[in-house]
């Protein structure tokens, strides 16, 4: 028998090994399939038991095609009647176009009359054409003018194990999973005793293949039917004898010991999909999983582990999520293999291949693949020291200052302030693990700027120097010199680099050109940082935009949201770069929403959301303006932030924010969403802001804004007010 497998592109050599393990003769590797030959039962034993191939075709003819009339004349001499009974049903699945034969749908037609014409003559009855369920699937392949003509054995494509029930929002396929799998060196880790683990396994493809493959469990086994079990030339006796040989395997593979296979996600709706999988393919006895964010990601404690392999199809920018966001995850996922998992093989499918650059380790081998049509890599990492990529070198203050000439006199006080500031600060700064904080605030009334410092988690130091209007009566030239003050003065007071510190220089305009500040010294890449905030990492641009993506005088009232998240739902409302919410979920919030109208914001959130391997499915964004989506809101939720702006205009608005004048009508609808016993806090950084205390009289007031002035801004203990607000 001339019989062709086909696989998903990328398989082509493993397909061949695999069929000739199989006992497979005269192999052939093409694009996309391995033709071979064999006896029937072979042709059943490779239905059974390929893990790779989607098709096993029983090659009937072939012959050269011109046009319609070839097709058909050759469609029609091939002996139908001993395939297909009277009472058959039957579809071709037709593939290729020439010249003459344009249309799959014309060519399927013409070999279906050939076929009914055909058995009409010799059998006296018409079968019938059924694309649901039919006995028989013709396959019909045009290629380079000639036309091969194949009994379709398998039906259903062999992907289809019959245990996945229910699928995550981008499936793998399960024989694309198997290829992944061994691809990955599975099989020969699972017998020497080495663990499988998927850190966001979604449906658990990729286990359940892992597991069959170290139980010796055929992939067919669980189907349901095959096509050739209707086909005139089936034998029966030898598919039952190959059925039961697969079923004392079975049996006897599950009666071994058998390798850990641990599965996670942080979506639990997935996780429930996954468990019923497992239950399906008849391994819930053996296969876990369990919702887990990344971050949390640990190498299981119950028991000692072998090294094995930790496995997973991240998503990967076509179907999850935005690139960006998807870059701290990946390089959440590289911290947490080098942090957990030293001496063990670690596979990352990815359909974009640059983002594996973000996890810090380097692969030593790359696979082409493509998940369906689309191409993707296989990226294999041995986590080890000799494979980390080394952070790039901790940037180090100068020595001491640089050699230039010597600070005016007000540049020199203003150097002589920050000094002293530093001093003052140090000790509070290590006691409470500070890495951003705000070290000068118009200490000096002539130097009218906010300074801020922020310490990178690699180790390096940036300032973030930001200026004040100058009052009228200060002219233009007295502004710049005393700007031009602060610019030398702070190099030389911090050791700090040029390119280490951002500028932000206020001035008035005598155009309206729409910008206040003049944004000075930014570096040609100005990418965002990483800094540490409590549990939290958190990105910063302290270049491209007018604030810095992180409040630093709300450090306090993030940190509480932590303290009072867990197990809470949490709402964020104009939530700017979603900081809260990350607090909230690294907290132990149940769930989180953060809801603005800023694109950009939003999507600096899900950056956030992404950098501390969080689930974007279980902590969310909405893009709205907030005022409009309180007006038909009907969720509920244990703790709300409110931290609106002290006043918006914005042209996605129908109207006028003023928190003074709208502050009571905004609480109120916001404190209607709150559960039983919830809490609402409520910041405006709006100096002469005074609380209508009346008119929120049947609410608790707990005005806690002493509690929120952290040490770094009680120099200015106006910056904001807040309050905690319940039932």
């Amino acid at each position: 028998m001339n019989l062709f497998a086909t696989c998903p592109k990328g398989l082509e050599a493993l397909l061949y090994r695999e069929l000739e393990s199989l006992g497979a003769n005269d192999l052939k590797e093409t694009v996309a399939g391995v033709s071979f030959s064999g006896d029937l039962q072979l042709a059943y034993r490779a239905c059974l038991w390929s893990r790779l191939a989607n098709k096993v075709l029983l090659l009937l003819a072939e012959f050269p095609v011109g046009d319609q009339d070839t097709l058909y004349k050759g469609a029609v001499t091939v002996p139908w009647e001993e395939h297909l009974g009277p009472q058959s049903t039957f579809v071709v699945d037709f593939t290729g176009t020439t010249g003459a034969i344009r249309n799959t749908q014309f060519g399927a037609l013409k070999i279906k009359d050939a076929i009914v014409d055909r058995l009409r003559e010799q059998t006296g009855s018409r079968p019938s054409v059924s694309k649901q369920q039919p006995d028989l699937r013709i396959n019909a392949r045009l290629n380079k003018g000639r036309l091969a003509l194949s009994l379709d054995l398998s039906g259903d494509s062999l992907h289809r194990r019959g245990y996945r029930t229910r699928q995550g929002v981008a499936p793998m396929k399960e024989n694309l999973a198997a290829g992944v799998l061994i691809r990955a060196g599975w099989p020969a880790m699972a017998r020497q005793g080495g663990a499988l683990i998927d850190p966001m396994c979604g449906a658990a493809t990729l286990l359940i293949e892992g597991a069959m493959m170290a139980a010796d469990i055929a992939p067919g086994l669980g189907r349901s039917r095959f096509g050739f079990e209707q086909w005139l030339n089936h034998r029966n006796d030898i598919w039952l004898a190959l059925r039961e040989e697969a079923m004392q395997r079975k049996a006897a593979g599950l009666a071994r010991p058998q390798p850990e296979v641990r599965g996670y996600d942080g979506n639990l709706s997935v996780i429930r999909s996954a468990e019923d999988n497992i239950i399906q393919a008849g391994l819930d006895e053996w296969l876990r999983v369990s919702r887990k964010e990344l971050a949390d990601l640990k190498q299981p404690t119950h028991k000692r582990l072998e090294p094995g392999l930790v496995i997973t199809n991240p998503p990967y920018g076509e179907r999850l999520g935005d690139v960006e966001s998807l870059k701290g995850l990946y390089r959440h996922l590289g911290e947490r293999l080098k942090a957990e998992f030293p001496g063990w093989q670690a596979a990352v499918f990815t359909g974009n291949p640059d983002l594996g650059k973000q996890m810090g380790l380097r692969a030593h081998k790359r696979y082409k693949l493509f998940n369906g049509p689309m191409p993707a890599e296989l990226l294999m990492f041995r986590v080890e020291d000799s494979a980390f990529v080394n952070a790039a070198p901790k940037r180090l203050p100068h020595e001491g200052p640089a050699p230039d000439e010597p600070l005016s006199d007000g540049a020199q006080m203003l150097a002589n302030r920050l000094q002293k500031n530093l001093k003052q600060l140090a000790k509070w700064v290590k006691k409470e693990g500070i890495q951003c904080y705000r070290l000068y605030d118009a200490d000096m009334p002539e130097y009218s700027a906010a300074i801020d410092l922020y310490h990178t988690e690699d180790g390096a130091r940036y300032a973030h120097v930001q200026e004040y209007a100058a009052p009228k009566s200060v002219d233009e030239a007295r502004a710049d010199q005393r700007f031009a003050d602060i610019q030398a003065a702070v190099p030389r007071a911090l050791e700090l680099d040029a390119d280490h510190i951002s500028y932000k220089q206020r001035r008035r305009h005598s155009h309206n050109d729409g910008s206040q500040y003049q944004k000075l010294s930014a570096p040609p890449e100005s990418a965002p940082l990483v800094v540490r905030e409590g549990q939290a990492r958190l990105q910063v641009n302290l270049w491209q935009y007018l604030d810095t993506g992180l409040f630093l005088d709300h450090r306090p009232v993030r940190l509480k949201i932590a303290q009072m998240a867990r197990g809470a739902r949490f709402l964020n409302l104009f939530c700017y770069t979603g900081t809260a919410s990350i607090h909230a979920a690294l907290g132990g919030a149940r769930s989180t929403l953060s809801v603005d109208m800023s694109n950009t914001y939003l999507q600096w959130a899900r950056n956030n959301i992404a950098l501390n391997g969080l689930s974007d499915a279980k902590h969310r964004t909405e893009r709205a303006d907030c005022l409009e989506w309180l007006k038909t809101n009907e969720q509920t939720f244990d703790l709300i932030l409110l931290d609106p702006p002290s006043f918006s205009n914005s042209k996605r608005m129908p109207g006028v924010l003023d928190i003074q004048r709208d502050h009571v009508q905004l609480i109120e609808s916001a404190a209607s969403a709150l559960n039983p016993g919830g809490t609402l806090i409520f910041s405006t950084n709006l100096r002469s802001f005074t609380m209508d205390q009346e008119a929120l009289s049947r609410w608790h007031l707990e005005d806690i804004t002493a509690q929120t002035i952290d040490r770094d801004f009680q120099r200015n203990t106006k910056i904001h007010q807040c309050w905690l607000i319940s039932a």
